[in-house]
């Protein structure tokens, strides 16, 4: 009878860390959790999911700044930005995505670590030495939507990182190749340039004027070389049935970088001139993604705008603000989790933002690899080898240095992971932290330590996750399984 019970539990206990959950206590946490190795491999570069495009489908319209209380919400179905570079083996694939994510990286600990500039005037144009602290990174995931009058439909980058919302424009001086027609505001009748006195142009923390024409022009610039030059204007957008007009984004004329196929960028960050910001009345200021685990599913990421994008299981965390930088997500990290236990050394003084806006964690769309500050990455990685002492170690991969030998494996046990933020602790799926890195059976650990004091939790780990931003309430949340 005893035997039968101990065995009952077993199976109770194994069901339990088989799944993600989300608690707000950190007691009785499980030590292990089952990875089937064979179920995963490199995702390759699958076709795009998205509805034809079709001006029969558009519905209502309202303006972007609009007071009005009625909500309205949206869904729309993203996409990886390697489905725009089918030509690429998995392999090339997630080399360059290992790449893009080390700029990326850098190019956001820099911005983090500057000094904020006060009372930018408005030069007459642009030098190269000006680079806008308002958008920082290409993105990994994409939409399509359509822009202007009537619209024309074109695959939008979205990103957390970012605020500015902009795309490529004719007639061009300099324009990277992309998958739809480069859009041409002559034949929109809702474009419209903003004057340089307008407070959108102030708003740009780096904004000209063309004295000629007396119009406003920015400038994004990225850590990787690419960039974007031209007019800042308003312009309509479209998403499935609604319109959403007088959108302020920048119209760029000279472009250059490696956007993979997309026309331009709708930043969703936490500045007012992100497409939250400038729509957050007419959709109560919510919005919500769900990134699939492209390795083991078909299901199509999607994000939703609005009330509808909230989700009932989700764990909050409050958000904070960074005094001089208001575009990223910063969420209070305790600590963490490794097989069930605390790590010793993950501290939540080694995560805090302090009073002037240094060091800290954010949730970002945009970066691959969740990069923790090194002595809490050390502690955290030095716990997950010991849980995991019995799988076959592998070389190392890149940026990750603790590897294992999965081949001809079908089923492995792996100690469990917790990320335990202030209200919420988010205990991730095997394959959030396990992922496969070649066609060999290659799995490592998907974390990685960073010199400087910011800290960043990735896509990898959102995987699977509806990763749900309530402005109005100043607060992110995680609901487990929330693709479905």
């Amino acid at each position: 009878m005893v035997g039968r019970r101990k065995a009952l539990l077993c199976t109770l206990c194994f069901l339990f860390v088989s799944l993600p959950s989300l608690s707000s206590s950190s007691s009785s946490l499980p030590a292990f959790q089952t990875l089937l190795p064979n179920s995963h491999s490199l995702p390759s570069a699958s076709p795009v999911s998205f509805q034809p495009d079709s001006e029969s489908l558009l519905g209502s319209e309202f303006e972007s700044g609009s007071d009005d209380s009625e909500s309205s919400s949206i869904t729309l179905n993203l996409d990886h930005i390697d489905a725009l570079s089918s030509n690429k083996t998995p392999q090339e694939l997630f080399s360059s995505r290992l790449q893009r994510d080390s700029k990326r990286v850098q190019s956001i600990a820099t911005l983090a670590a500057r000094v904020p500039r006060r009372n930018v005037t408005h030069a007459p144009g642009f030098s190269s030495s000006v680079v806008s602290g308002l958008s920082q990174g290409s993105g990994e995931y994409f939409t399509r939507l359509g822009v202007g009058t009537p619209a024309r439909y074109v695959y939008m980058v979205l990103d957390t990182g970012s605020d500015i919302v902009w795309l490529q424009c004719a007639p061009c001086r300099r324009c990277y190749s992309q998958s739809d027609p480069i859009f041409d505001p002559r034949k929109s009748r809702t474009y419209s340039t903003i004057p340089c006195s307008s407070p959108h142009c102030r708003r740009l923390d780096s904004a000209g004027c063309n004295t000629r024409r007396k119009t406003c022009l920015y400038q994004v610039s990225y850590g990787d070389g690419s960039f974007t030059v031209g007019d800042f204007s308003t312009e309509t957008l479209t998403f499935r049935r609604n319109r959403v007009k007088g959108v302020a984004l920048g119209c760029g004329h000279d472009n250059e970088g490696l956007f993979v196929g997309a026309a331009g960028l709708l930043g969703l960050g936490k500045g007012k001139l992100s497409f939250p910001g400038q729509t957050g009345h007419r959709f109560n200021q919510k919005f919500s993604y769900c990134l699939v685990d492209r390795s083991a599913s078909s299901k199509p990421s999607s994000v939703v705008f609005g009330n509808a994008a909230v989700s009932r299981t989700a764990r909050f965390t409050p958000l904070l603000s960074n005094p001089k930088l208001d575009t990223f997500y910063y969420v209070e990290l305790l600590g963490i989790s490794v097989g069930g236990t605390r790590v010793p050394g993950v501290a939540a003084s080694l995560f805090k933002l302090d009073q002037i806006g240094n060091g800290g964690v954010i949730i970002d769309s945009g970066t691959s690899v969740t990069r923790l500050i090194r002595p809490a990455y050390i502690a955290m990685r030095d716990a997950f080898r010991v849980g995991a002492r019995t799988l076959k170690r592998a070389p190392d991969f890149s940026l990750f240095d603790t590897c294992f030998d999965l081949s001809n494996m079908n089923e492995v046990k792996v100690p469990t992971v917790v990320l335990h933020f202030r209200g919420a602790d988010v205990s991730l799926p095997a394959t959030n932290y396990l992922i496969p890195v070649d066609t060999n059976g290659k799995f490592c650990f998907a974390f990685a330590g960073t010199m400087g004091g910011l800290s960043i939790i990735g896509n990898i780990q959102q995987q699977g996750f509806r990763v749900v931003y309530d402005l109005a309430t100043s607060r992110v949340g995680f609901a487990p399984r929330g693709c479905a």
